[in-house]
Parts: C-alpha cells; structure tokens; sequence
C-alpha cells in the first residue's frame, strides 16, 4: 500500500504583541524549545512527509531559526493579516506539489500531540473530507462551538454569534483542521470577508464544504493539547502542562522524583530506569541519564551525558558536553563543561573542570581549577588514570598529568607532569617565631592612633 503524503501548514504569522517582546511569539519556548519547533516535530511524528510554515512581514529571525532546524520546510509570507484562510492562502505554492491530506496547525499552540494529529489524519483516510479537531471544554466561554448533525460537523459557530441553544454546546473548536488535499484550495478560494473585521476565516470552510455535499467530522482530543499561548500568562500556563506530562512521563518509565512539582524537565530529556533525582533539580536541553544515576538536590544539567551509577549533587552545575562515566561522583558546587569524566572518577567539592579529559580513578580535591581560557582560546587539560589531584590545585592549560601522578595541594601547575610524578607548584613554606605577634601589636597601635 501506497504510503499517504502529508503536508502540514504552520501558521506562524501572529506578532505577539502581547507578549511585550522583542522576540516572535512562535519563538519564546516551552519545554526548553521555541513553540514552532514543538508543532513542527508534532507533525513530523504524525507522518507529515512535508512542512510549510506561514510567517509575518519581517519575520527574519524565524526565517533563520528555520534554516537551522528544519532547512527542508518551504517558508511562505502573509503580508497583511486578513485572517486564518488568507494566511493558509499564502502557502498556496506548497499546494502545487500533490498532497493526499493537508493539516492545518498553529505555531503557538505547542502542547498538541503526534497522536492527535495522527487521529485527523486518519479520519481523512477514512474518508472525510474535512475533520476538525475539537475538545469537550471544561468551560467554552469564548470559544466556537463546533455544530453536529449526527456525526456530521455542519458548521463552526463562533460564540459572539452564538444563541442561547448553541453556547450552552461544549464541544469546542481548536483550530486545527485537516483537508482532502486536492479540496483545499477550491475550499480556501470560496471562503468570503463579509463579517466584521472584513477577514477570511478558515473556519467558513465548514458551511462551505457541507454546501458541496462533502463528508466532514470532527476529532475530539483533549483540552489541554489546543491551549494557544498570547501572552505571558498563557505561556506560564503552557510550560506548567508540558512540565506535568514530563514528571509523569519520566516516573512511569521507571525513575523516582522525590517532589515531582520542584523537578524541571526538556523536551528531549532522556532518564534511564532506578534514576533518583532530588527535589529542586532543572535538566537543560540535550541531557541524557543512564540507569541507576543519583542527582541530588539542586543541580543543574544542559547538554550533559551521565552513565549508570554515577553520582551528582548536591549543587552541581553540568555545562554542554559534559560527559560523566560510570559511576564517577560529581559533589557539590563542581561544575563540569565539554569534559570527560571516566569511570569511577570523583570530583567531590568546589571545583571548576573545563575543557578537560580527566581518567578512571582519579580523584580531584576540593577547589580544583582549569584554567581553559586565555582571553582568546580554549586550551586542553589532560588528566590521566588514577591521579590524585591535590586540593586547591590550578592547572594551567594546555597542560597534562600522567597516569598515576599527584599534585602537591595549592599547586599552580603550568608544566605537564609525568606519570607517577608529585608536582609542586608553590613556594617553600618559612615560619618565622614572634613575627605574629609584632603584627598584631603594631596593627593595634595603628587603630588607637586613629581612634
């Protein structure tokens, strides 16, 4: 069987103004990535083997958001804002190559589901000719409300045009509709402006598809999925559902969030089976946990991989491509950026490892630093199996220790060191007797002349 081809039109023209932005409503984020990114991997998933995306005038950072995550969708412009078909219209160019359906999505409502525009695809399978996704609203003020002759959808009726029978219909309209591809654009040219704001609404295409005698339906999905984001609040509102999918999502799959409510996840956050993670913890875009990894209280991880049985925490910060082996420990206020930590490597207090290799085994002590930078470059700093890496040692990159070498604690290190070397890099300790007390006595004298 012939697989089915999907387009799926993004609108993504509406300027946000609400949101009192310098930044495109489409691209503030929930769950760690731009709205517009979550619609478009919805429809993905859903099989959309094509994607057009409908922008506003002067929509140039989208456009160059959309040339890094997804350089094969067709970008189209709606110049003026004339309403929800006009702005369909504007992607009229995507129609000239054959689609068997067409779904219709918005890219600041970022909660829908593959599932759920799977289901629209799949009632065009069966063969209706419009579907329209449609929610039972726990309260439908201000929403249209979606008109049924058995199971047939007569038309969308928007509540200031609404009677008394009709507002009382909860089955609300989300937005999102899916097309017969070959119907939609004879649909889209029928659609008229005579309303109030002289705008051509998507909507009309009901009416107008049931005047042709075509089949339409609707899918009911659930409320939560069609909430549209206009402003601060609503965006609040958006990241707090995403947020209590993830926790669940996260806890049946096997990991313990002992305070689900203070845990903050990212769209593509990944924990493996017997994870624990301590309350008040934030996983950053592109973090992946193996099995049986503890994270402790407070810590942030982005762009990080942990292996099994690793420790981290409290308080500790994993920067972009941190790599922790298996079961390395990861203490309080470290912070590991682009390093690899080996197996069974421990990293316990107040420390700083950038920019690093560090081996199986070692140990580094409490407020050890690399110096990575230069003003200018990042340089490297190898640390090898089995070291022990005094406290409060400096290693000043590019720089190395061989496998099974040891620091002197309060080292400045700035030359490598050889395997199973002891490195001191400080200045000779001299005691001098009596000269404590001379200070503290002419430091005295000092203060009572000025008091």
């Amino acid at each position: 069987m012939t697989a089915r081809r999907c387009l799926a039109v993004v609108l993504a023209a509406g300027e946000g103004t609400r949101m009192r932005s310098a930044l495109p409503k489409v691209m503030h984020p929930v769950g760690g990535r731009p709205m517009l990114d979550a619609v478009i991997a919805s429809a993905r998933a859903a099989g959309a083997d094509r994607v057009a995306v409908v922008v506003g005038a002067g929509a140039d950072l989208v456009r160059r958001h959309l040339a890094r995550t997804a350089p094969d969708a067709s970008i189209h412009e709606q110049t003026e804002r004339l309403g929800t078909a006009h702005a369909v219209l504007a992607a009229r160019a995507a129609f000239a190559e054959p689609a068997d359906e067409v779904v219709v999505l918005y890219g600041d409502t970022p909660l829908v589901r593959p599932e759920t525009i799977a289901a629209v695809r799949g009632r065009l399978a069966a063969g209706v000719d419009v579907a329209v996704l449609g929610f039972e609203a726990a309260d439908p003020t201000g929403y249209g409300r979606l008109v049924l002759d058995g199971e047939r959808l007569v038309r969308i009726v928007e509540e200031r045009d609404a009677d008394a029978e009709t507002r009382r219909i909860r089955l609300s309209n989300s937005g999102i509709m899916g097309f017969r591809g070959d119907l939609l654009p004879g649909l889209l040219d029928a659609v008229g402006n005579a309303n109030a704001k002289g705008e051509y609404y998507l909507t009309d295409a009901i009416e107008i598809a049931v005047g042709r005698g075509l089949a339409t339906g609707v899918v009911v999905g659930p409320e939560d999925e069609f909430l549209g984001v206009n402003d601060r609040v609503q965006l609040a509102v958006a990241e707090a559902v995403f947020q209590g999918r993830a926790r669940i999502a996260a806890m049946r799959a096997g990991a313990t969030l002992q305070a689900p409510e203070t845990v903050f996840f990212s769209h593509d956050t990944r924990l493996g089976r017997d994870v624990v993670v301590e309350p008040n913890v934030v996983f950053g875009p592109g973090v992946t946990v193996a099995d049986g990894v503890v994270v402790r209280a407070f810590s942030h991880l982005e762009g990080a991989t942990v292996a099994a049985g690793a420790t981290l925490g409290p308080y500790a910060r994993l920067r972009p491509e941190a790599s922790i082996g298996e079961g390395a420990h990861i203490g309080n206020f470290v912070e590991i950026k682009k390093a690899d930590i080996a197996a069974g490597a421990k990293i316990n207090h107040l420390s700083y490892i950038g920019d690093a290799v560090v081996g199986a085994g070692t140990n580094v002590g409490a407020g050890t630093i690399t110096c990575n930078y230069d003003g200018v470059f990042k340089h490297l700093t190898r640390i090898g199996a089995g070291v022990f890496v005094g406290s409060n040692t400096t290693l000043v990159a590019p720089v190395a220790i061989g496998d099974g070498g040891y620091t002197a604690a309060g080292s400045v290190v700035t030359a490598d060191v050889p395997a199973d070397a002891v490195a001191f890099g400080r200045a000779r300790q001299e005691n001098k007797p009596g000269r404590a007390r001379e200070i503290r006595e002419a430091l005295a004298a000092k203060k009572a002349r000025k008091g």
